[in-house]
């Protein structure tokens, strides 16, 4: 799976109870990945992107802002070994 790459995201800031998660699930299908985007228990937002390498930094740059009602600090990601198991994007 060289064409692919998987990347984890940690986004902190302001950004639960902002609609994040859902405007995460619908960039992400937008742009065609695959994956998943959950709230943790810290207030942040955790996300995986699995999909196209130029496209999976898009997402990520995305991150960045996120939706407007959002105030992202930082986003911090690790890259992972693409696993081919995810279809869909799914906010868990």
């Amino acid at each position: 799976m060289a064409d692919k790459e998987r990347v984890h995201a940690t986004i902190s800031g302001r950004v639960q109870g902002v609609s994040f998660r859902d405007a995460t699930r619908q960039e992400a299908e937008k742009l065609g990945l695959a994956g998943w985007v959950r709230n943790t228990g810290d207030g942040n937002v955790e996300a995986v992107f699995e999909g196209d390498p130029d496209t999976v930094n898009q997402m990520v740059e995305w991150c960045k802002s996120g939706p407007s009602s959002a105030d992202v600090e930082d986003v911090s990601t690790e890259k992972e070994a693409p696993s081919g198991d995810l279809s869909g994007f799914e906010v868990r």
